[in-house]
C-alpha cells in the first residue's frame, strides 16, 4: 500500500474537476476550463481563473471546454489541466507519484476508456483505474451496496445522466445517455432564442438554471433579469424572465431522464424492484440540485427520490473509497494495459 495521502481519486467532469485524497477528502475543486492563445498554442489559465474568461476573450484568446458529453474531446488539452491539478494537489517537486482513480459514464466507448487512462497517466499517475460513474456515486452516497438488496442511484453530471441498479457491490442494470447540466443550458440558449429573440452564453444560461430555474410543475414564482443581444437588431437588451419559462425551456432534457430512469425500473428484477420501491432512488450529480427535479421523478416513477447530502461531491468521494477499498472492488476497474 502507499503512504497516506498518495491515493487519489478524479471526478473528471464535463462542467468540473473535483478531488479527493485519500485519507484528506475533497482537495480541489475547479472547472474543467482552459484558455489557450491559439495563436502560439500556449496554455494562459486553467480552471477557476480560465472560466471567467469564458464568452469574454479576444479573439486569439479561447477559453475550451476539453470534455464533452462526460469524454475527453481534446486529449493534449486534457492532459495539460490534469497535470496543472494534479501538481496543486501532490506539489510540484512531489517525490512519489501517485495511484489514481478516474470515474468515467457508464456508457463510454473502450477507446474512450483508454484516452482517460493515457491522459491521466501521462499527466504524472504512477497507476491508472477507471471506475463506473454510478457506483462511485452510490459509494460516495454512504449507500451500503454490500448487502443483497437493490439500490438505484440517478447520477446527472455536466455532461451525461447516468442510472444504476446496484446490489452485492456490483453493477445489476446500468444506463448512460449524454444529456446533462450542458444539455439544460443549451435548452435554456435555445428558448431564449425561439422565444424571445435573445442570444444568450453558455454562462448567462447557467445562471438562469442555478437561481429561478425549476423542472416542477407547481414550481418557483421568482423572475430574473436577463441580458443578452438581440438577434434582429444585433442590440444589447434584459427581458424578465419567469421561472415556468425554465420549465417550458429544460423539458426536453428532464423528459429524457425520466424516460430512461423509467426503462431501468421496468428490467430490474422484481426482488430488487421491490427494494427501489421501499428505499426510492438516490439523486447525485450538479444535476440533483434542480429545482423541483426530486417530485418530477416522484410523481413519475411512483418511487420515493432522496438528494444525496453533498451530490456534487459523491462521484470524487466515491472513487476515494473505492481505492481505500480496493481489493474489494477491483474487479470493476479498468487499468491501464501497456
Amino acid at each position: 500500500m502507499l503512504g497516506l495521502g498518495q491515493d487519489i481519486g478524479i471526478d473528471l467532469g464535463t462542467a468540473s474537476v473535483i478531488v479527493c485524497v485519500r485519507g484528506r477528502g475533497i482537495v480541489l475543486r475547479e472547472p474543467s476550463v482552459v484558455a489557450m492563445d491559439q495563436d502560439t498554442r500556449r496554455i494562459l489559465a486553467i480552471g477557476t481563473r480560465a472560466r471567467r474568461m469564458l464568452g469574454r476573450t479576444p479573439g486569439n484568446i479561447t477559453a475550451i471546454r476539453p470534455l464533452r458529453q462526460g469524454v475527453i474531446a481534446d486529449y493534449e488539452i486534457t492532459e495539460a489541466m490534469l497535470k496543472h491539478f494534479l501538481s496543486k494537489v501532490c506539489g510540484r517537486r512531489s517525490l512519489f507519484r501517485p495511484r489514481v482513480m478516474v470515474c468515467v459514464p457508464s456508457g463510454v466507448t473502450s477507446v474512450e476508456k483508454r484516452a482517460v487512462l493515457e491522459a491521466a497517466s501521462q499527466a504524472g499517475a504512477r497507476n491508472t483505474y477507471l471506475i463506473e460513474e454510478p457506483l462511485a456515486a452510490a459509494l460516495g452516497a454512504g449507500l451500503d451496496i454490500s448487502m443483497p438488496r437493490g439500490h438505484m442511484v440517478l447520477d446527472i453530471g455536466g455532461g451525461t445522466t447516468d442510472i444504476a441498479v446496484l446490489s452485492l457491490r456490483g453493477v445489476v442494470l446500468s444506463d448512460s445517455t449524454r444529456v446533462g447540466g450542458d444539455y439544460f443550458d443549451d435548452a435554456l440558449i435555445r428558448f431564449m432564442r425561439r422565444e424571445y429573440g435573445l442570444m444568450i452564453g453558455e454562462r448567462t444560461a447557467e445562471q438562469i438554471k442555478i437561481e429561478i430555474g425549476t423542472v416542477a410543475p407547481d414550481g418557483r414564482s421568482a423572475m430574473l433579469d436577463v441580458r443578452g443581444r438581440d438577434l434582429l437588431t444585433g442590440l444589447p437588451r434584459t427581458i424578465d424572465l419567469t421561472a415556468e419559462d425554465t420549465r417550458q425551456a429544460m423539458l426536453e432534457p428532464m423528459t429524457i431522464i425520466v424516460e430512461r430512469a423509467k426503462s431501468i425500473l421496468e428490467k430490474t428484477p422484481p426482488e430488487l424492484a421491490g427494494d427501489i420501491v421501499e428505499h426510492g432512488i438516490v439523486l447525485t450529480g450538479g444535476g440533483a440540485l434542480i429545482h423541483g427535479i426530486d417530485d418530477l421523478l416522484r410523481e413519475e416513477t411512483g418511487v420515493p427520490i432522496h438528494i444525496a447530502d453533498d451530490p456534487i461531491s459523491c462521484v470524487a468521494l466515491g472513487t476515494g473509497l473505492a481505492l481505500e477499498h480496493f481489493d474489494t472492488y477491483s474487479h470493476h476497474f479498468t487499468a491501464l494495459k501497456r
